[in-house]
């Protein structure tokens, strides 16, 4: 048998060999560029994520001057501001961020800082108050801790969301922002 022999009319092996040669050279190819828009991906994603932290901050210096005095409208008395507060309890297994913790004798206040909060940030932060809460006990504090969201832009059903499970929601109002308390049917959730 001949290796020229035709497969097919007009087809011999070298013609057939020579097309799964270049199907397999296109095949190494676009394997090659997918594996780089992969990475160009990632470095997009790092970028973006790098951006919206870059938003968060600007939401903190927004809002963080004038936070305490918009408590006071609401009756709170805070004395203490600290932002990026880190708890690192090794012992207790307690790991956590605080964007704004606002504190007095009695109360605390933790607050978590988004340009636009979503459902999942919102239970992250639950999870976050009740960590903080396993934190306080393990060192004696007493204290009652109560939560707020500070968003950009917040849709309708996440600002009921927000409410729905305790939290004050701080949004913009015009030159400055407003603080909403959980009232009516939702009540401030205390920790």
């Amino acid at each position: 048998m001949e290796t020229t022999q035709a497969i097919g009319e007009g087809l011999t092996f070298e013609k057939v060999w020579a097309a799964i040669q270049e199907t397999d050279r296109i095949v190494k190819e676009t394997a090659q560029q997918m594996k780089e828009t992969a990475q160009q991906m990632k470095e997009t994603d790092k970028r973006l994520g790098k951006l919206g932290n870059r938003f968060g901050e600007m939401v903190e210096y927004m809002v963080v001057p004038n936070l305490v005095a918009k408590f006071h409208e609401l009756g709170f008395e805070f004395e203490k501001t600290h932002r990026d507060t880190e708890i690192r309890d090794r012992e207790h297994d307690i790991f956590t961020e605080i964007d704004v913790f606002l504190e007095n004798g009695d109360k605390v206040m933790i607050v978590e800082t988004k340009t636009k909060p979503n459902v999942d940030d919102i239970n992250d932060h639950i999870e976050r108050m009740e960590k903080l809460r396993k934190y306080a006990d393990f060192h004696d504090d007493k204290r009652k801790y109560l939560g707020a969201i500070a968003g950009v832009v917040f849709g309708d059903n996440e600002k009921t969301y927000t409410l729905k499970k305790g939290f004050y929601v701080i949004e913009p109002s015009g030159d400055t922002f407003t603080i909403i308390e959980p009232k009516g049917d939702y009540h401030p959730h205390e920790w």
